[in-house]
């Protein structure tokens, strides 16, 4: 079973249709999970918001998704009803969903950060194979004893001293392989 992972689309409808289009026709992925942050920065967050609500994935709340960036009733009513963690289950696995790490949206897991001892402590805690996260904009992937860590970076690109990839993955289970490609459906090479 492959999983589509999208993160961080900041109201960049261009970038979310593309990367909806391969995940669909390229990846032929069963379902698509989003880790949060649709609005803020980009130029067309109704149409992003409107996008993730007629296709109904799984989705939780990201930073800023908690402020008003000009949205519809209906789509601002939709982000407050989005969840700040998402608990599912694909093909026997366990995942857990968040935009930045567990109990906390604000703040993000970056690989210098994060030990695999505390990634394996993470995973036990939650009682989960897949912990799935965002909001740092780079992607991530780290196989330990007890799962995997993963963050396919950000759908959007701004200039800022914080890096982003303009990215979206791939995750095979149950295998727990995931694969990070770049809007144009190149393969890119994630260090766990």
């Amino acid at each position: 079973m492959k999983i589509g992972v999208i993160s961080d689309v900041h109201g960049d409808y261009h970038a979310l249709e593309s990367a909806i289009q391969q995940l669909d026709e390229l990846h032929q992925v069963t379902t698509i999970v989003c880790a949060g942050d649709l609005v803020g920065r980009g130029p067309d967050p109704d149409r992003v918001v409107q996008m993730i609500r007629e296709r109904n994935f799984p989705t939780v709340r990201g930073n800023h998704d908690e402020w008003n960036y000009g949205l519809s009733v209906d789509n601002r009513a939709y982000l407050k009803t989005l969840p700040l963690e998402w608990r599912g289950e694909f093909d026997g696995v366990q995942v857990y969903m968040t935009h930045g790490k567990p109990g906390n949206n604000l703040w993000g897991l970056y690989r210098d950060h994060v030990s695999n001892t505390l990634l394996n402590m993470m995973l036990a805690s939650l009682n989960v194979d897949v912990l799935i996260t965002g909001h740092t904009h780079v992607p991530l992937y780290v196989k330990v004893q007890n799962g995997c860590v993963i963050n396919p970076g950000s759908l959007y690109t701004f200039n800022n001293v914080r890096p982003t990839s303009h990215s979206y993955g791939v995750l095979s289970l149950p295998e727990m392989d995931f694969v990070v490609y770049d809007l144009t459906g190149q393969q890119q090479v994630i260090l766990g």
